[in-house]
Formats: C-alpha cells, structure tokens, sequence
C-alpha cells in the first residue's frame, strides 16, 4: 500500500526538470572543444556537465566534504539524517542539514521551493523526498550530472565547466587538486566565496577542503602543500569566444543544444590571430572574412566572419554576406569552356575592344593586349577574353550551373536571366559559396556545398564538369603572378601547389583572394560591411597575400600535386589543337549553332539499368560531337553509370556549343 502510494505521488508529481534542461547553447568544434557559448534565457552560463567531464579528483573530493555515502545510499544517508535529528532534539533547531549531493540536486532543480539556507524541518523532509524520487528514477551518474550542471558558482555562473573556464581558462578534466577543491567550496556560500570578489574567503574555503581530503586519503600531503600554497584566482575570464559570427548564426538555429560543427579549434585560433593582425595593420579600419574548406572531407575548418566582432557593424557575418566578386568567377567560366572543348589553355583569344550591345568592357588598366593564350588571359584576369568565354558558355548556363553547386547568386534587377556583366562581377555571391566553388575545382570539378555541422547530413556532391578542365583551370592558376613580396614563396608555402585567383569589384568595394591546394581551400574578402570605396586596394594586393600566409599556418599537404587526368591534351603550341579549339574572337552571331533537341534541360529522365538515352541535336555545322561530364563519346546514344545529375553538351567543327543539365533517375 505504502508503496502503491510513494507510486501515484511520483507520477502526480515528477520531478521538474525544466532548470537543467534550459541550459546554454554550446558551438562546439569536430573534437567537442567548446567554441562558444550562450547564457540562458535567465542570464546563466550553464553549461551541461556529467562525472566525464570533470577530474576524477574533484569528484572524489566533492564526496568527501559533501557526501560520503553517496554511492551507496539512495538519496538520503540515515547516518546523516540520525546525527541531525540527535542535534535537533538536543539543541530544538536544525544545526546540521545531513543535505546529500541528491538533496542538493532536488534544491537546486526547485530553488524557488528549497531556498538555500533555509533549514526548516518541513523542507528538509520535501527535500528527501525529492531525492528519493531523483534516484528511484535515475542512475547516481546522472544524479551527479544535474549537481554538476546547476551548482552556484557565484554571480551568474552554474556548473563546474563553467566556473573552471570563467575562474582558471580550461575545462574541469584538466583541474589541479588545488583548483577542483575550490569548485567544490563555492557553491555551500557562492557569493561570499566567489574567488574574483573574495579571494581570500575563496582561498581559506578551498584549503579545508583539501584537509578534508587529505583526512579520507583523497590526496596526499604533497598535494595537500602544494594546494595550500597556491593562490586563488582573483578574476573571472570571458569564455571561448571562437568564431563568434558562426556560433551566434548556429544557437540561433538550435537554442539550448551542443552544436557540433567542423571547425577545428587550434586553426580557428591561429588563423583568427592572422586576421587580426592583418585588420591591426589597416589604415581604415577595413573587416576581413576568411573562410577555409577541408577538400577532403568538405567540412569548413576555420570561419572568420568579420574583425571587431563587438565595433560597428561588427556583428555582420560577412561569411555569409554577398557581395560582387568582381574577377573571381573567371575560372569557373573558363572550365567551363574548357570542359566543352570550344577552348583549351594554348588557344588564342582576343583582347581587343568589342562592343557587347551598349556596353564596352575594359581591362583595369584600359589597355588591350591582342591575341593572348588563354592561359595568360586567365592569369592576368583580361576582361573582354572572359566576357567573349561567357558569351560562348552561355550565362544563363553560367548561372544554372553555379545554382546546381548550391550557390544561390544575388543578380541586378532586370538580370534574372543572366548577362555578360557576371564575368566581371554583377551577380553577387558569399565567400562561403565561393569557397565551395573553388573547392569543387580543387576536387576534380565535383562540387558540393561545403558543411559546418557534424549532425547534419553531409550534402552528396555533383559533377559539373570534367576532371580534365578542372585541372586545366588549376595548372593556369597555380602558376599565377605572385603578390609583391612573395617572389619568393616563404619555407612554408614552398612544398605545396597553390592555385589562386583575385577579384575585385567596381569602384574598389570589394578585394578577394580564392586559393586552392590538394588539401584546403581558402577564401578571403576585405573591404568595409557598408560598402564604401577602397580607392587602390585590389585583390591582389589586400587579400592575396592574407590567403598565402593562411596556408602557410594550415597543416602540411598529402598531396602536393594536381595529378593529370588521362584526357588531359597537351600540346606545344595552340597550332596543334583541333580547329574548332585555335582561337576565339568576337564572332557574329552564330544563327546555325547547335541546340540540343532531347535530352531537353532540367529535364528528369527515369531509366532502367543499362538502359539508353537517345540524343539529338539541331543545328551546326559540319560534324557534332557529344560530350558527357566533359568527356567525348561516340554516337548519338549513351548509357548513364547510375542515378545522379549530369551535364551533356555537344560541339560542332565551328567551335559553336549548346548544353543541358539532366538528373537520371532509377526506374522501380
């Protein structure tokens, strides 16, 4: 019957989890290292903490001064219990509590019921019973955790992670006996013993604990010494503060939870010391954005969204923001032509004035070099041979293609359907997607969106051109012009083959800098959050170099080369390459250039195993030749490999082109 009763009571009136479920949000990076933290809506930092996450010694210590039998009774010690009931009766008040660390948890879960302090008989009995139900439901550990989580540490700190970071900078598992016996002192009296107000309360609290733990053989007298004769902090420290931008971005998604991201602590922090060295040298106080990409994996390692995180406009992650790229999108046009086979790094192309409608691009310079390669029009970023590459790719193509590798680009008003303006900047778009297109380029030009949280899926990657015109674009790029000062690259850079591209937008709004090896990409953009002019300050000269030193901080390279693809077509000089691929110029326009009829674009195609997709093609001149992910094949039919999103394009003997985008789906 009793037990029928302590039954229906428990189920009427479970205990109230509430205060230690509403805990900080924690952003924590790829190893579980504590980024950034959040207070609770009550202005705690409370932060969860289980027996895993504290030095064994402060558990140890914790139930020799608090709790003895806490492992064997079952919330409540009768021996405790029998010893305070002896002194009430003898003295008629309450003199010791024989409060448990399950007593305690009960209290500090309902401080609005079980008010520290308070010694009455009947709240000493509530309290038991709240223990009893705290263990009858859960383990000792989690008992232990909830203690662990909510105990005061003085001002708005709870918990013994938070105190160990606010008081001593480092989580609790690295304690020193002297360090945990203080954590286990605050919380009987967490203002009149908080170290950065009191220290010398704080100090002799903390040595009669370490008594207390020397008395039951928890530490020796060495230790006891040591301890003794150490000083309490006097101040309380921020907590982490790494990419604060990201993190305030994730709680905001996830409050309350631990946010497990890429991010790797120890390249977040030296790569966040490069940042803000490089803003302190900045005459106009300018931000930097930086953002780097394991290619291996496709997780982002370090994210840097702005410098001054608490100044004006601080606060914008500029990570995320969109901007004009200026020059930067060249290579991905180039790519793309190249993976048409309209064009090849030794073709000639010309960089002459040519009027596009109203509108007459121009070099930054306002001069014009004739006939260049490809190569050097690329590694020179010359305006007019881009902008001739996207009017053969196509930019409604160009930005269909950017939009499959999961860029989302801000155009113009009017512009939805794409101009020539994009070579040279008019469609905006985030160093986070840039760092995801230039890590595809990196990857064979398989492309994905990079990640940043571990406990989402990773995103499956698409190929948007072929191995061979990635490694084209890479082979330019690795061998472009040097900023000033790095003629000679640092030891550090030396072992490694970095292909980079700048940009900047008009009116010196905007400086970027895209690098890529075989392991990492980064991303870097300077310029001001409200847009104002940098008069000079090209990518070159504001962002190139940051990214250069970037990598000479990142970890050493597995794989120092761009190994070719066997489709890779050398040649000596652009005479040997196939007519339509010599040369490109300002063309009338081409009013028998080949269409693709079927498959038709965006098209979703569902095929058995084995089964062919018939291609057709309207238009052209001479011979048409279809390409699949930038290979050749012959005929006009082809079997796909399997399910996925695939770009076909076929070419005539003129040089002219056309393609679609289809995804090919499994029959059931």
């Amino acid at each position: 019957m009793l037990l029928a009763g302590a039954l229906a009571l428990d189920r009427i009136f479970p205990p109230d989890l509430s205060r230690y479920q509403m805990r900080s949000s924690e952003i924590v990076d790829a190893n579980g290292r504590l980024l950034r933290a959040f207070t609770t809506a009550d202005g705690k930092w409370r932060l969860k903490t289980t027996a895993d996450d504290v030095d064994p010694v402060y558990i140890a210590l914790l139930k020799a001064y608090e709790d003895r039998r806490f492992d064997e009774h079952w919330g409540v010690d009768p021996i405790a219990a029998l010893r305070a009931a002896g002194q009430w009766i003898e003295r008629g008040r309450v003199v010791s509590g024989a409060s448990t660390i399950s007593m305690q948890a009960a209290r500090l879960l309902e401080p609005q019921h079980f008010h520290a302090g308070t010694h009455s008989l009947l709240t000493k009995v509530l309290q038991s019973a709240r223990a009893l139900q705290l263990e009858w439901r859960y383990s000792k550990r989690e008992v232990l955790a909830i203690y662990l989580t909510l105990a005061p540490m003085g001002g708005n700190l709870e918990g013994v992670r938070a105190a160990s970071l606010a008081y001593f900078g480092k989580e609790p598992q690295q304690l020193s006996a002297a360090e945990a016996a203080l954590l286990v002192a605050i919380p009987q009296s967490p203002e009149r013993r908080r170290p950065d107000r009191a220290t010398h309360a704080a100090q002799a609290a903390r040595n009669r604990v370490l008594m207390r733990g020397l008395e039951h053989g928890v530490i020796d007298q060495p230790i006891y010494d040591k301890g003794v004769s150490a000083p309490a902090p006097s101040r309380r420290l921020g907590l982490p503060m790494q990419a604060p931008h990201l993190a305030a971005w994730l709680a905001s998604q996830s409050p309350g939870a631990i946010v497990p991201t890429t991010l790797r602590y120890e390249l977040q922090a030296a790569l966040g010391q490069l940042v803000a060295d490089e803003h302190a040298q900045l005459a106009d106080h300018a931000q930097i954005a930086m953002v780097v990409v394991d290619n291996r994996s496709g997780g982002i390692v370090a994210w840097l969204g702005g410098t001054d995180y608490f100044g004006r406009a601080g606060q914008v992650d500029l990570v995320r923001a969109h901007r004009s790229p200026g020059s930067a999108l060249k290579p991905l046009i180039y790519g793309l032509a190249f993976d048409d086979r309209v064009l090849h790094p030794d073709s000639i192309i010309e960089d002459v004035p040519v009027r596009f409608r109203e509108w007459l691009p121009r070099n930054f310079d306002h001069e014009h070099m004739g006939a260049v390669t490809v190569r050097r029009a690329l590694q020179q970023s010359l305006n007019v041979p881009a902008v001739l590459t996207l009017e053969k790719v196509g930019p409604q193509r160009f930005l269909s293609t950017l939009r499959t590798a999961g860029v989302a680009p801000g155009l113009p008003p009017g512009e939805q359907g794409g101009t020539l303006g994009i070579a040279l900047g008019s469609a905006t778009i985030s160093p986070l997607e840039m760092a995801g297109l230039y890590a595809g380029l990196a990857n064979g030009g398989q492309f994905a969106p990079p990640v940043v949280r571990r406990d989402q899926p990773k995103p499956q990657p698409v190929r948007l051109m072929g191995a061979a015109a990635a490694w084209y674009v890479a082979d330019i790029l690795s061998e472009a012009p040097l900023p000033e000062g790095f003629a000679s690259l640092p030891v550090a850079l030396r072992d490694r083959r970095i292909a980079y591209k700048t940009g900047t937008s008009a009116g010196y709004r905007d400086a970027w800098a895209a690098g890529y090896s075989a392991n990492w990409t980064v991303v870097v953009w300077v310029g001001h959050a409200d847009g104002t002019p940098r008069p000079g300050q090209l990518g070159r000269l504001a962002a190139l170099p940051i990214v250069l030193k970037a990598f000479g901080r990142l970890p050493a390279e597995d794989n120092r080369a761009f190994p070719a693809p066997a489709d890779v077509l050398r040649v000596a000089s652009w005479r040997e390459l196939p007519v339509r691929m010599r040369s490109l110029g300002p063309q009338p326009d081409a009013p028998n250039a080949p269409r693709i009829a079927y498959p038709p674009s965006d098209a979703r195609i569902e095929l058995s195993a084995r089964e062919a997709v018939p291609l057709s093609a309207l238009g052209g001149q001479g011979r048409l030749r279809w390409l699949i992910d930038g290979r050749p094949i012959e005929g006009t039919s082809w079997v796909p490999d399997g399910p996925g999103i695939v770009r076909l394009a076929v070419v005539d003997d003129a040089g002219h082109s056309s393609a679609v985008t289809v995804r090919i789906v499994e029959r059931r």
